[in-house]
């Protein structure tokens, strides 16, 4: 009579290897083009690309019936088929935004009703552009550990409810979208996983972009809507500036920390604010844009959003397969940056 077989062990020095299982995303149908924009602003369609490489944008219609846990659930369900999952399989939701749809509740609290869920937790993540790349890192964690087996993680923004329309220096950049990706155990021995998350802030750059108002600190009144205090505002120069150097910094401590170089990447996926902030990272890291992952032009920066949606759009039209070295590179509001290195 044979002995029972061993039970599966851990892959990995600390327990299970994580992986990214499936993805999914989901858009406003509403476009908003720079000739849109041309009307509302002083602005036009040249001036905008030229230093922004934007030429559209998908704006909410929350009257209609739009909503940030909307989109949320829509790619979250996209998601969930391609993994062959029922919501019933998730453990855990981790939800990034700044744009919640309200303050209280917790926006993941809503979006685990409207997945039929209960007692599961649902933590929302406050890290702006960052938060796609924070939420992935504790995903991973959660994994690693054994404590849960799937978790979704997921980056969703209704932005362009925070913005000021007065403003062309900030209204002209953002859109709304929702991405998500659903994170589980690899395989023992399997080569798909989340190799290494890096995960960093300064917040002696809070105020190169934050909204004044809105929080405990300074409650919308009269006055506060007359300074036009509950918006968002952003130093641009200086943005630009650290974007840069913590994209390049970001990307080179992931490739390091796995051994790896530049050359042996397939894909480089960074956070979408600025089409010219992304060459410049990519030229000082001598990466082909050829390898660089874009959907800015057509969707603007949709903050927590932009690096799911752009991973997703890449799975599904077949440039990533399984088996290729992704980076995801990001900086957000904060200032918080990080980086995510994946097997596909």
């Amino acid at each position: 009579m044979k002995p029972p077989a061993a039970a599966a062990k851990p892959d990995g020095p600390h327990g299970f290897h994580a992986k990214i299982l499936a993805t999914g995303s989901a858009f406003p149908k509403k476009r908003l083009t720079n000739h849109d924009l041309a009307k509302i602003v002083d602005t036009s369609d040249e001036w905008i690309f030229a230093r922004t490489g934007i030429r559209t944008r998908r704006v909410a219609d929350i009257k209609g019936g739009d909503s940030n846990s909307g989109f949320a659930l829509e790619a979250a369900r996209k998601a969930l088929k391609r993994a062959k999952l029922e919501p019933a399989g998730l453990d855990m939701i981790l939800y990034a935004t700044v744009s919640p749809d309200r303050i209280i509740p917790a926006v993941s609290c809503i979006l685990q009703d409207k997945l039929g869920l209960k007692n599961i937790p649902a933590v929302d993540l406050s890290a702006a552009c960052s938060g796609f790349v924070y939420g992935l890192s504790i995903a991973d964690a959660f994994v690693r550990s054994g404590q849960h087996k799937h978790v979704l993680v997921v980056g969703s923004e209704v932005l362009t409810s925070l913005v000021d329309w007065e403003d062309r220096g900030t209204c002209i950049l953002f859109g709304d979208a929702a991405g998500v990706a659903i994170v589980g155990r690899a395989e023992p021995g399997e080569k798909s996983r989340i190799l290494s998350t890096h995960l960093h802030a300064d917040g002696s750059l809070k105020e190169l972009f934050w909204m004044e108002a809105g929080g405990s600190l300074l409650r919308v009144d009269e006055e506060v809507i007359r300074k036009r205090q509950n918006f968002m505002k952003m130093k641009g120069k200086e943005i630009y500036k650290e974007a840069v150097r913590t994209l390049v910094d970001c990307a080179i401590e992931a490739l390091e920390s796995n051994g790896l170089k530049i050359g042996e990447l397939d894909w480089f996926i960074p956070h979408q604010a600025n089409l010219r902030i992304i060459e410049a990272v990519a030229k000082r890291l001598d990466l082909p844009m050829e390898r660089v992952i874009t959907n800015i032009e057509q969707y603007g920066n949709t903050s927590s959003a932009t690096v799911p949606t752009a991973l997703d759009a890449a799975v599904e039209d077949g440039r990533i397969k399984r088996g290729d070295l992704v980076l995801m590179d990001v900086f957000g509001a904060g200032l918080t940056f990080g980086s995510a290195l994946i097997r596909w």
